[in-house]
């Protein structure tokens, strides 16, 4: 469905109540039994995750599953799938200039983005009480995972007109596909670029921010919201990730969330940062409900912050450890 999602980030900041938006898909499969592969491969299953999820948890969002191997897999990339783990990226395809020249830039659609485009199509068909956001990689992740991540810190350096060529590649594909998260009725997109948190502010302007900023060009307006991703960021990345124009920035764990939202206008929405992975899912409950209870306390004073993961939420997380997040939430807004 349609929203102004302007007068959301408006009503977020507005908002007498602290809300959440954790980056979760992964999870429902244990609500509907079924299996990482069914939800990747199958835009029914995964549609049914976020239906699920949706459902059980008072989010202020919903979001798709953040499957870093997806678009790498569309330009020609080897995969591997498990039961048990998420899909990843094998072995790069591309070893220099002649590789890059030679790349064709997929359509979106083609291989498994059209059972991704199908889940949101699906919920944004469904769910009508809160936005839906897709999930896309950043176009120098993307480039990484194509040119192996090593080798393209090398060659940014040696090679930086052979990087920009498959820059511009990788962000028109992204494009597009962005554009079909936003035909189907997606509400926005969460741009992961993990991987641009490996690099000095300086490179990460030239080789991601700038690339960013064409794709939140070409889709974000008053009915589409561009959040920007990056785990591996710092303060120190801040204003290059603010020029994107992204309208949210997601942080990861790595950062005292104090230090970051100091730094944001307050029109700019703030999402993160509790570890997906140690306390999330490895932790206790309890662990949880007070790594939640501190982060909130924190940044108890700006209004632009909405709780969330530092990243995507892991498959087999327990129940009890999402349960004791979303419980610290509504503790900490009891006793507002």
């Amino acid at each position: 469905m349609k929203k102004n999602m302007r007068e959301w980030t408006t009503s977020i900041i507005n908002s007498q109540k602290r809300l959440a938006m954790p980056i979760m898909t992964y999870p429902g499969l244990d609500l509907i039994d079924k299996k990482i592969t069914d939800a990747i491969t199958n835009g029914e299953v995964h549609f049914a995750c976020i239906e699920a999820l949706s459902k059980k948890y008072a989010s202020s969002a919903t979001t798709s599953i953040m499957d870093l191997s997806l678009e790498a897999e569309t330009f020609g990339s080897p995969i591997a799938f498990s039961d048990d783990e998420v899909p990843t990226v094998t072995n790069k395809i591309l070893c220099g200039p002649e590789d890059v020249q030679a790349l064709r830039v997929p359509k979106s659609g083609e291989k498994r983005t059209a059972e991704y485009i199908k889940a949101v199509k699906l919920a944004a068909a469904t769910i009508s009480d809160k936005p839906i956001f897709g999930g896309i990689i950043g176009p120098y992740s993307l480039s990484g995972r194509l040119y192996d991540m090593t080798e393209i810190m090398i060659a940014i350096l040696s090679e930086p007109d052979t990087i920009h060529e498959l820059l511009d590649k990788t962000t028109q594909f992204l494009s597009s596909y962005a554009q079909s998260m936003k035909d189907v009725g997606a509400n926005g997109i969460i741009i992961a670029e993990p991987a641009a948190g490996l690099l000095s502010p300086d490179q990460c302007h030239e080789f991601s921010s700038q690339y960013v900023r064409r794709i939140v060009d070409a889709v974000q307006d008053d009915s589409f919201m561009v959040v920007l991703h990056n785990c591996g960021a710092d303060p120190s990345h801040v204003p290059t990730m603010l020029s994107t124009g992204a309208l949210g920035l997601h942080f990861g764990n790595k950062v005292n969330m104090l230090e970051i939202v100091e730094l944001l206008p307050e029109t700019i929405i703030l999402f993160g940062n509790i570890d997906p992975a140690r306390i999330i899912k490895n932790g206790t409950a309890d662990e949880v409900a007070d790594a939640t209870s501190n982060l909130l306390n924190s940044v108890a004073h700006f209004r632009n912050f909405v709780l969330s993961s530092g990243c995507d939420i892991p498959p087999y997380t327990p129940i009890a450890n999402i349960e004791a997040f979303y419980g610290a939430l509504a503790d900490y807004n009891k006793n507002r």
